[in-house]
């Protein structure tokens, strides 16, 4: 899939999860070694939504143990950086056929 259109998919996940109830907090965190597609909170807790989306398979095969790894030491930076002691989890939001599943703290 190409740039544009992972961004695009995390635009409409990122409206979507506001939808939901959702306060987007942060979007793209890049640093060295991970990036955050979505850093949400919710009733207290930080959402590290981590976006998948495709066409003519499951975007959830994308999220492989390698990613989630990487998705947790990006949100401990983000957290210190932030200054952030609060409870937190890695979500995955998967985005096929227009349709938005969001699978919750996914690291359990």
């Amino acid at each position: 899939m190409s740039r544009a259109k992972g961004f695009e998919a995390e635009s409409r996940a990122a409206a979507w999860l506001s939808d939901q109830g959702f306060t987007i907090r942060d979007r793209n965190w890049l640093r060295k070694g991970g990036e955050l597609d979505i850093v949400a909170e919710k009733e207290g807790v930080i959402h590290f939504v981590e976006v998948k989306s495709g066409e003519g398979f499951d975007p959830i095969y994308a999220f492989t143990p390698a990613k989630m790894a990487k998705v947790i030491r990006t949100a401990q930076q983000w957290l210190q950086a932030k200054r952030i002691d609060r409870p937190w989890c890695v979500d995955a939001l998967i985005v096929h056929d227009g349709e938005f599943e969001l699978i919750e703290n996914v690291t359990q």
